[in-house]
């Protein structure tokens, strides 16, 4: 019998995706900005799709059935109801957007045709987070579980929970537009000078530095938090229902936050610190009694997550140390691109009736890595296209060569295999260093990535040497769990340096693994297993038998701004643009110091914008 092919789309909000499922397995998934390099990238996922397609070697005359992550309907329904609730302003506002609306998404069936050439069959639409809670478990490893989705707002929903059995899902209740988690986080983000869908994790990391001295007001003003988990907030506050502003333009909020919000760019002072540290410690209280109540509700033990919340991983972090479940699993793509795989998969096994096979201790997700490699031959020719000089070596001394190297304090940019589904490099395209370096993070922050220098790196540790370092003992493949690192590896403040607060304590080492531990003894931690990630296992195992410590330092492989390297071109360009000492491309390495000179002519932070 011929293989069945479903296509999962996401497109035209932000995040736009692709994802190919056969007889039900995932062959290939992956986000439109990699291709494009433009980040976020919410149009039709053409490069996504001709990847996926290519991957099979199949064409759309051999799709089976077309899913589209919503239903567009509904999300109209919600928005003209929300502007036409808020007259005559909303009105206005409604006239100015509202041609666009009806033109390229309301008649969505129509252009999705149109995108896609040659298919003549079914195309099928789910809600929102109904995709999400599809994606959050169909792939899990659990054959059944509570499911929780939070995120922005779909098309009326804005938080969910549900039952998942077997080849069936059922959701439960839902929270409602326009009482929104990730809209009120959303809002800080904004205030605090950062980009609202980008820059939500930057607050997340800023949190430590701060005092939770907002908390009482944002409940006393913003939010009525029930004991259940449910809220609703205090529209006087927030500009959002008229798509204007993220909070109100009559100047409330800033009034309650001790002034104007933060203009982008401009230095951060300790009220952004305490503004992040205060929503942070709001959100992670939201999500742990909804965590709580969907346990009462479904008296199931293990809890799968997704939605743009569930890449809060301070938040899930707490639900795993301190909720009622002894098993979490989370969507690597949590937000709008994994709605691509959920609907796909919401066919196969919903719409389809297609049985579900779970293996106990893995997921379906092949380590997130689904998206496009490259030969060594294709490698190689685009090597010797740019003049670059290179060396080439087998598997053991390719992992003795740059665990040497890492231990010399050396930065890599690590290019290995297929490219990871989802907003984390997860050691096919990173940027790798040594964790016990005291240098490390401010060399990375400033010299490579060029931002910030608050945020933190992330530790992959060898996953039997989790509980080692930090206070954990389970799976963390997809870098979405916070832990505290060991007590004991923890080095003390001393009487001087407990008086500092705030940003001064940046440079202070916090563990003999300081280059991945933040200033509240934290890190968010990915754990790596051959089985899955056999090279990037082995690799750590080198550095390992030379140094004693079973961890690196991981952060993505790209500049601020730029989405993550998909290509090898895109990552030479990085590594020829940024301070990265070594770069690997598969089993080529290439040092700076012997590499012909960079003809570039412009800058690249006019190309990509700051997020």
């Amino acid at each position: 019998m011929a293989p069945q092919y479903i296509l999962g789309l996401s497109a035209y909000y932000h995040d736009s995706a692709a994802c190919l499922l056969r007889d039900g397995a995932i062959v290939a998934a992956g986000q439109e900005e990699r291709f494009t390099r433009k980040k976020g990238d919410s149009e039709f996922p053409h490069n996504a799709l001709d990847f996926c397609l290519k991957t099979a070697g199949i064409s759309l005359k051999d799709i089976a059935a077309v899913g589209f992550y919503d239903k567009p309907l509904l999300k109209f329904e919600r928005i003209l109801e929300s502007y036409l609730g808020v007259t005559p302003r909303g009105f206005s506002q409604f006239m100015k957007a509202g041609p666009t609306w009806i033109k390229d998404k309301l008649f969505l069936d129509k252009k999705l045709r149109d995108e896609l050439p040659g298919y003549a069959g079914r195309i099928l639409y789910a809600e929102h987070h109904e995709s999400h809670a599809a994606s959050a478990f169909f792939p899990s490893p659990f054959k059944e579980a509570a499911i929780l989705t939070l995120d922005g707002v779909g098309e009326w929903a804005t938080a969910s929970y549900g039952v998942g059995r077997g080849n069936e899902l059922e959701l439960l209740r839902e929270l409602h537009w326009p009482d929104s988690l990730g809209l009120l986080y959303s809002a800080f983000t904004y205030f605090t000078g950062f980009k609202v869908n980008s820059g939500e994790y930057k607050v997340m990391g800023l949190a430590p530095y701060g005092r939770p001295k907002y908390v009482q007001k944002i409940y006393d003003h913003l939010i009525d938090l029930k004991p259940d988990g449910s809220f609703r907030l205090n529209q006087l506050y927030f500009g959002y229902l008229t798509g204007l502003t993220m909070t109100d333009e009559s100047g409330r909020f800033a009034s309650l936050f001790d002034g104007p919000p933060r203009e982008p760019e401009s230095k951060l002072t300790q009220r952004e610190m305490d503004l992040a540290r205060s929503i942070q410690e709001v959100c992670e209280e939201v999500m742990l009694r909804m965590a709580r109540t969907v346990h009462k509700e479904t008296k199931l033990d293990r809890l799968c997550l997704a939605g743009g919340v569930a890449l809060n991983c301070v938040g899930n972090g707490r639900i795993l140390r301190e909720g009622p479940f002894d098993e979490l699993w989370i969507q690597p793509a949590a937000g709008d691109a994994g709605g691509a795989l959920g609907v796909a998969q919401l066919i196969w096994h919903q719409h389809l009736k297609q049985p579900r096979t779970v293996i106990p201790g893995q997921d379906s997700m092949h380590g997130a890595y689904l998206g496009p490699s490259f030969t060594d031959a294709e490698v190689e020719a685009f090597l010797d296209e740019q003049g670059a000089v290179y060396e080439k070596l087998d598997r053991y001394s390719l992992f003795e060569r740059v665990a040497e190297l890492l231990s010399d304090e050396q930065i890599i940019g690590w290019f290995n295999g297929r490219m990871e589904f989802g907003p984390r490099a997860l050691g096919s395209r990173s940027i790798l260093g040594d964790p016990r370096s005291r240098k490390m993070q401010a060399d990375m922050n400033l010299k490579i990535k060029f931002r910030e220098g608050f945020r933190p790196f992330a530790p992959s540790v060898l996953r039997e040497r989790v509980s080692e370092y930090f206070e954990m003992d389970c799976d963390s493949p997809y870098m979405l769990l916070v832990a505290p690192v060991r007590a004991e590896r923890r080095i003390a403040l001393t009487d001087d340096q407990q008086e500092l607060w705030g940003i001064d304590l940046l440079n202070v080492p916090k563990s003999d693994i300081p280059a991945v531990t933040h200033v509240d003894y934290s890190a968010r931690v990915q754990t790596v297993s051959r089985d899955t990630s056999p090279d990037y296992y082995d690799l750590i195992k080198a550095f390992e038998r030379r140094t004693g410590c079973g961890v690196v330092v991981n952060t993505s492989f790209n500049v601020r701004g730029e989405p993550i390297v998909c290509t090898p071109a895109d990552a030479y360009r990085c590594f020829r643009r940024t301070h990265i000492d070594v770069l690997v491309l598969g089993p080529y390495v290439l040092e700076k110091s012997k590499q012909p000179e960079w003809q570039e002519q412009h800058d690249w932070r006019t190309e990509f914008q700051l997020d």
